[in-house]
Parts: C-alpha cells; sequence; structure tokens
C-alpha cells in the first residue's frame, strides 16, 4: 500500500496503520507540481473508484482498438504486402506480438522504481503513438510502401521492411508502459482497506477485459474491413487516432486519480534477500521463526509494503532475516546483509507464482493461432456470406472472439458466480485457480476444433482436386466454433491469471507481477514461432512440403492443431498438479 499520492486532493496514509490521515491544506504540492491526495477524509469520494476508472477504461478501450487494429491482420500484410511465406509470416507476426508481451517487464521497472504508474502510463502512451503514425506513413505514403502490382500481389524494398518493422517494434516498446499499469493502476484506485470498494475492485477485473474486448471488436469488424477494402493505409490511420483519443482520455482524469508513489526498485529487494541468504548459508536456523528479524509495527512503511506471514516453504532464504553483529553498518542496518521477514516472504511469493506462470504459456501458444494460423486458414475458404458478393475478411472472424468474450464476461459475473457461490462456498464462485483450470481445459477444445475443420477442408480439396484454388468451396463461417471456444476460454483464463497475479503479488511488486502475467503471452508467441521452426526442420526433410505450407492445400495444418490440443493437454494435467499445491499469499492481520 503506502503513503499514495493523487493527482487530486491531499490525503498521506498512517505508516502504522494503513489508515487515511488528513493534512492542513497548505503545503499540498509535490515537487512536480502535481496535488497530493485529499485535504480531508469527506473528499475521498470524489477521487478513485468508478469515477476515475470510467477514463481508465476508456483509455485502454482506445488504445486495445489500435493495438488489434495492427496486429489482428498482420500476418496477411506480412505475406501479401511484403511477399512473405506463409512460415515466415507466422513467425514474425509471432515474434512481434511476443516482444509485445516482453516489453512491459521495462514498463514494469520504470513504474515501480522510478515513474510511478500514471507518469508510465502517459510517457509510454506517446510513443506507441508516434510508432502507430509512422506505420502509417510506411503503409501509405508512395516510396515509402510497398509496389503492388494487382490486390494481393506486391514487393517490398528492404528500406521499406525496415521502416515498417521500426515502427512495429516502436509501438512494441510504447505498449510495454501500458499494458503492466493499466490494470493494477485501475485496482489502485480501489481502497482495499473499505470494504464496498474492495467488492468493487473484483467487478474492475471484469469490466476492464470487457472493454478491452469492445475495443477489439471495432478492430476486428471495422478497421479490417478498411484494411482489405479501402487500403492499408487508412486501416492503419485508424489504430493511430484511436491512440491519440487514449491519450486525450487519460490525461482527461487526472485529478481524480489516485496514486501511488513509486517504493523503489523490487529487484532490488529481491537481490538484497538472494545475496544476504547466500552471505549467511552456513548459520543456524532458530527453531523459533519469531526470532527472524522483522521491522517493528511503528516503523514498518506502507510504501514499501504490507507485513507478510513467515511460511515455512524456500526455508533456505530465511537466513536472510537472522540477525548477527556483522549486519550494520555504520550503525544502521545493512539490507544486502539482513532483510526482514517480509522482505523474505514478497520472494518467496514470486517464487510461489512461478510454476502456475509456466503452465499458462502453453495456452498463450494456443491462443496464439488467433491472430496467425486461424488467419491463414480462413484464407483459404470461401468468404462470401450466402449468395452476396459480400466478403468477410479472414481476421473479421475475430468479432466472434470477442463477441463471445463481450457475452460471457457479464453472464460469468452475473450468474456463474452466484451459481458457482452456493456450490463452492468461495466468495468468488470460483478461486483463480480454479478459473484458470477451467479456461485451459476450454481451449483444448478450439485446437480439437480447427483441427476437425482443416482434416474436413483437406479432404474436400483431395476428393475435388482444389490444390489450386486459393479459396475452395467451403464457408469461412465454419471457423465460428473454435473463436467462440477460445473466446470462452480466455473470460476464464486471462482475468483469472490477471486477478491471480495482482492478489498474489507483494504489494511493492504488483507493476512487476502484471508484467510477469503478460510475459505468459510473450513467452507462448515466442513458443508458437518456435514451435512453427521445428515443425518445419521436422517435416520438410526428403523433400516433404511440411505442415504448414505457402499453399496450404499441400500442407497438413490439422496436424499442427492436433499437436497444440495434445500439448493443452499434458499442460492441463501439470496444472492441476501445481494448483493443488499452490499456497495463498496472507498478509499479517492488523498490520496493513
Amino acid at each position: 500500500m503506502g503513503q499514495d499520492s493523487y493527482l487530486g486532493d491531499y490525503q498521506e496514509v498512517d505508516t502504522e496503520s494503513c489508515t487515511y490521515e488528513s493534512k492542513q491544506e497548505d503545503d499540498i504540492y509535490t515537487k512536480d507540481g502535481t496535488v497530493d491526495y485529499l485535504k480531508n477524509p469527506a473528499n475521498k469520494k470524489k477521487t478513485g473508484t468508478w469515477n476515475a476508472c470510467g477514463f481508465i477504461l476508456g483509455t485502454e478501450c482506445c488504445e486495445r482498438l489500435a493495438f488489434y487494429g495492427m496486429s489482428s491482420n498482420l500476418v496477411r500484410y506480412f505475406k501479401y504486402q511484403l511477399n512473405e511465406h506463409s512460415a515466415t509470416a507466422s513467425r514474425n507476426i509471432s515474434t512481434w506480438a511476443g516482444t509485445c508481451y516482453l516489453t512491459p517487464l521495462i514498463g514494469a521497472f520504470m513504474a515501480d522504481t522510478y515513474l510511478g504508474r500514471y507518469w508510465t502510463i502517459a510517457t509510454f502512451s506517446i510513443i506507441y503513438a508516434i510508432g502507430t503514425g509512422m506505420l502509417t506513413i510506411s503503409a501509405s505514403v508512395p516510396g515509402l510502401k510497398p509496389t503492388c502490382y494487382e490486390k494481393d500481389v506486391c514487393s517490398a524494398t528492404n528500406a521499406q521492411i525496415t521502416l515498417c518493422f521500426t515502427s512495429l517494434y516502436l509501438v512494441a516498446l510504447g505498449t510495454g508502459g501500458i499494458k503492466p499499469c493499466v490494470s493494477s493502476y485501475g485496482a489502485d484506485q480501489f481502497d482495499s482497506h473499505d470494504e464496498v470498494e474492495e467488492k468493487q475492485k473484483s467487478s474492475f477485473f471484469n469490466w476492464y477485459y470487457f472493454v478491452v474486448n469492445v475495443g477489439a471488436l471495432v478492430a476486428f469488424s471495422v478497421v479490417v474491413w478498411i484494411q482489405d477494402n479501402l487500403g492499408w493505409g487508412w486501416g492503419f490511420s485508424v489504430p493511430t487516432v484511436a491512440m491519440v483519443i487514449a491519450i486525450v482520455s487519460f490525461f482527461s482524469g487526472t485529478k481524480l486519480f489516485r496514486n501511488q508513489i513509486p517504493g523503489g526498485s523490487p529487484l532490488t529487494s529481491i537481490c538484497q534477500v538472494v545475496v544476504a541468504s547466500y552471505r549467511k548459508k552456513k548459520i543456524q536456523l532458530p527453531s523459533d521463526s519469531s526470532l527472524l528479524y522483522e521491522t517493528s509495527d511503528s516503523g514498518f512503511s506502507c510504501l514499501e509494503s504490507c507485513k507478510i506471514e513467515h511460511t515455512l516453504d524456500f526455508v533456505f532464504l530465511d537466513k536472510a532475516a537472522v540477525a548477527t553483529t556483522s549486519d550494520h553498518t555504520n550503525g544502521s542496518i545493512d539490507r544486502w546483509k539482513l532483510c526482514s521477514v517480509s522482505q523474505v516472504e514478497e520472494l518467496k511469493a514470486i517464487l510461489r507464482l512461478l510454476p502456475i506462470w509456466a503452465t499458462g504459456i502453453m495456452y498463450s501458444t494456443i491462443f496464439a493461432q488467433v491472430n496467425n494460423l486461424f488467419l491463414l486458414q480462413g484464407s483459404t475458404l470461401d468468404t462470401r456470406i450466402g449468395l452476396s458478393s459480400f466478403e468477410i475478411p479472414p481476421a473479421s472472424l475475430g468479432m466472434c472472439f470477442t463477441l463471445s468474450v463481450v457475452f460471457w464476461v457479464p453472464v460469468y459475473d452475473l450468474v456463474i458466480v452466484k451459481v458457482a457461490r452456493r456450490v463452492t462456498g468461495q466468495p468468488n464462485g470460483l478461486t483463480q485457480l480454479q478459473r484458470i483450470g477451467a479456461g485451459f481445459f476450454i481451449s483444448i477444445f478450439s485446437m480439437v476444433c480447427a483441427g476437425v475443420l482443416e482434416f474436413i477442408r483437406l479432404n474436400i480439396v483431395a476428393r475435388k482436386n482444389y490444390y489450386e484454388l486459393e479459396q475452395i468451396p467451403m464457408s469461412i463461417l465454419w471457423q465460428v466454433p473454435q473463436y467462440l471456444l477460445i473466446g470462452c476460454a480466455d473470460v476464464f483464463t486471462f482475468i483469472g491469471q490477471l486477478e491471480f497475479f495482482y492478489g498474489q503479488a507483494p504489494d511493492s511488486m504488483r507493476s512487476l507481477c502484471s508484467a510477469l502475467h503478460l510475459t505468459i503471452t510473450a513467452l507462448g508467441n515466442y513458443t508458437s514461432a518456435l514451435l512453427v521452426t521445428i515443425v518445419m526442420f521436422i517435416t520438410t526433410h526428403d523433400g516433404n512440403p511440411g505442415w504448414i505450407t505457402d499453399n496450404l492445400n499441400y500442407g497438413h495444418l490439422d496436424y499442427y492443431f492436433w499437436l497444440l490440443a495434445g500439448l493443452g493437454v499434458v499442460n492441463l494435467g501439470a496444472f492441476m498438479v501445481l494448483a493443488r499445491r499452490h499456497m495463498y499469499r496472507k498478509p499479517v492481520a492488523g498490520v496493513c
């Protein structure tokens, strides 16, 4: 928790009990000119809660519109505008998407250590907008955009390709400052010590994901249609405008936001525990854990974290909290020699998250196919609706994913939670890990559907000798079930992970743990790219075309989907074992 500084009115936190304490109206400004907290407790209602979250959700909606407006159809841009092979386009989109979810480590570090979440979001949003602007230029200005001889028959110079990828990776850097901070920043607007606001926080995560997918819905429908029918220059300009609106929305809520002052680098605290425990590796641990060093209640700063109860796992780290006569330097405690129990427990909490974190990678690999091989599969199907001339862009099938999410979020929040609450007795219906596991289970059936569809499609190709047809006479609407299933799975898994990593994170490391959550998606995309590389290496021996060919009619994409489904089953089994062993973090009662 800590001494939070709002950019609205003024209030500070009592370091002994983490309760609010009002200040006088003078000296209410911080060094950078922003206004601190509430002037009195009565004004608390004017800041935070849903009043502030409206601007945060609006910002996130526009940012997601911008992101999906670029990423949802990007594999087709690589293949048809930059003239890349199917496997190369698949690897490039996976690598870029993975980087977009890896850069949040940078943003989280900046937020927790130097800038705070408010200024991190503000700064990186501007970088993001510059990247989208450059991408628009690379797709619209003659000489900078690829040369097209007819529809979807283009070529690009090395300079044009370089400009395109420079723009995209600038976007990846910009999104790295937004992704780990926005959800945590929204949760920060609710006081964990206020019973009413604490209940609202749980709903915030659901509605946060709801607006994410509203933005995605517009991207999958309107933006993709513009890209396929009006041109890529116009199609990329919409994300640019969306990012400008996102920035305006964010700054508009400045006076309503509750901001936590950055409490120092969480990585430093982690390193201190590792170094101190290593230095004392030969020291015997006391039989009574109460003899371990802990900061006194009166000296415990809420800015750093809440006190955390001592646990009995990873006991070798407890040696960092064993006090010795050599722990003081110049009359003060050397933190590289002696750490508090709570500091040690923070590292333990991170280590406990890692097994659950690792099981999310395979789910993200499965999910990565939505904007990847699902699109290439859809490009081989008949995109016309009935007998009309209207065609659905393959990327627009992503609307089915989004509509599934938009449907299941309120159903989960208003129906499933109430029913599950009666069965399980849990306040939230399902525990966070139960919710994640349910999503893993459902995602497997998405891959099964995709594999069955591809198996049927290839049989039609073989029977009718459609090998050279770009689109066979089989409706693209047969892809709808696989999109609906992955959308339903994501409502369970993504939101469950979001709440899990926020709730189980030490208070001083929430941006870092939000970034850790996002690295699941990064590694899932990298795993997807690696898996494609391995599969192509193995299946192209002896002159074979391989599973993922440039002309998918000669390949076996169905085998790849079966492979992902099988890996998903193995991953679910591992998750169930690890989830049963996981211990939830508990702060010391009355201290935070």
